[in-house]
């Protein structure tokens, strides 16, 4: 049996590893980015598949399968598993970003660029964008929202920093859902302060991508795991933790942080996995249509916008109309309001039942902590990260799924699949409540009533998933 000094002592070694190969982790990041921009570029040069395309025989349903069926669910699953070791050891948009930066301008960071809701915003009209242009099925919608987010990166890069990631660290669209999920890792590179402050070895700089405050550095969430800070000063070690420790001790959360989880996540993302299968969208489709016919109003009709504004291919017969992406925007930003209108209730009402939460590391004139109304419900909705994660990924593997049924393969077992996977995360999310209310109260009563009024505020969030799964 392995003790556990050893395996910590191993968990450093492989930090060390990661330190002393960076050259072959820069070889795998340039292999990478060809094969994304192969699969990328070459699909939107192709016809669009017929009915009889495959993953054996269509180069557009490969690259289909692996951004949609692979690439996006698995990545976002292994952020708990590995930390964000995909950001710093594989991804090619950030080794893009950081090569055009390295020879860039080197301009420094502006101000409006440093805006702490940019990671729920870019979110937001990323998943938007990408239900509007049909982004999981068309070539050309892939190119316009990944391809496009490239570019983006690889601007910001050449005009800001120098060999930094400025892009991943404020603006990239997926970063702060990474930043969530990464707060689950049960790695991260501790910093030991003692040795900081007295180092005994490897003082020489070192670049943190990322810009991380490296000596302050805690947790998970922010790091990409590159390995390029393993042992600096003899201070910072990979090292094994709980899951559950950022979360209860070190992460605070913030408005913007709970606007993603609760709106963005378990909210708008709720309701762009599930507008396509819903009765009810046709329903309200269907239902304004008359309306407009009824007073003589037929331009929302017409299915005439590009391409890359409304979903455009008339050679499939498969074209939104204006009427469309209304219904699509409306049906998602219900979704949101409703779904993450009802999880927020659940955590403000919560919060209200337990003792008054203290603002972190705000002080008035006098030295006393204050005390701010909401700093409660944004803690305790940093609970709620792991259901909203297995949201997502039950929403992204939804894809995944409909690609392998196309190929003949059964998936019988998807739902029994699916749903223990989502009693897992609400369990796990129920248990953090659990300890974040203990964090303020011993009282049994006020624990479980807290924890009650959570998990009555994820109901619509639960049936929502059976809607999808099961009834639609």
């Amino acid at each position: 049996m392995i003790s556990s000094h050893s395996f910590r002592s191993g968990v450093a070694h492989a930090g060390n590893f990661l330190r002393d190969h960076q050259r072959a982790i820069r070889g795998i990041q340039w292999a990478i980015v060809v094969f994304y921009v192969a699969l990328l570029a070459i699909p939107a040069a192709m016809p669009l598949p017929d009915r009889t395309a495959s993953v054996f025989n269509n180069l557009t349903i490969v690259a289909q399968f692996a951004f949609w069926g692979v690439w996006w669910p698995f990545v976002l699953l292994s952020i708990p598993l590995f930390g964000r070791a995909w950001c710093g050891l594989f991804c090619p948009e950030g080794a893009l970003t950081e090569w055009a930066s390295r020879h860039g301008r080197g301009r420094a960071i502006p101000r409006w660029m440093r805006w702490g809701g940019w990671p729920f915003v870019a979110f937001s009209l990323t998943t938007i964008y990408g239900q509007l242009v049909s982004v999981y099925q068309y070539p050309w919608a892939v190119a316009a929202v990944l391809g496009g987010s490239t570019v983006a990166a690889m601007i910001v890069g050449w005009l800001y920093g120098r060999d930094k990631r400025v892009w991943c660290k404020y603006l990239c669209p997926v970063n702060g859902v990474f930043n969530l999920l990464g707060k689950l890792a049960p790695w991260h590179y501790r910093v030991d302060a003692a040795a900081w402050r007295a180092p005994v070895r490897r003082t020489e700089s070192i670049n943190c991508a990322p810009l991380l405050p490296l000596r302050n550095m805690q947790g998970a969430a922010e790091c990409h795991m590159c390995g390029r800070c393993s042992d600096y000063r003899g201070a910072i070690t990979l090292t094994p933790r709980s899951p559950e420790a950022e979360i209860v001790h070190v992460a605070d959360g913030s408005g913007w942080q709970t606007a993603l989880i609760v709106f963005g996540l378990m909210g708008l993302a709720v309701g762009a996995f599930l507008w396509s299968a819903s009765p009810w969208f046709v329903s309200i489709k269907q239902a304004a249509a008359t309306w407009l016919v009824g007073r003589d109003i037929f331009w929302p009709l017409a299915d005439n916008a590009p391409w890359f504004i409304l979903t455009h291919y008339p050679e499939v017969n498969d074209s939104f109309s204006w009427l469309d992406g209304a219904v699509i925007l409306l049906f998602i930003g219900g979704a949101a309001v409703i779904v993450g209108g009802a999880v927020f209730c659940g955590l403000w009402l919560a919060d209200r039942v337990l003792p008054a939460a203290q603002a972190p590391g705000v002080r008035d004139a006098d030295g006393h902590l204050l005390r701010s109304r909401l700093a409660g419900v944004h803690k305790l909705a940093q609970g709620l990260i792991p259901a909203a994660g297995v949201g997502v990924f039950l929403g992204l593997s939804a894809t995944t799924l409909t690609l392998l049924q196309h190929e003949g393969v059964p998936t019988g077992w998807a739902n029994a699949a699916r749903f223990t996977l989502l009693t897992l995360a609400l369990a796990w999310s129920l248990r953090f409540e659990w300890r974040l209310a203990g964090l303020r109260t011993q009282g049994l009563v006020r624990r479980l009533g807290a924890v009650a009024l959570v998990a009555a505020g994820l109901l619509p969030f639960c049936w929502a998933w059976v809607l999808f799964f099961v009834r639609w």
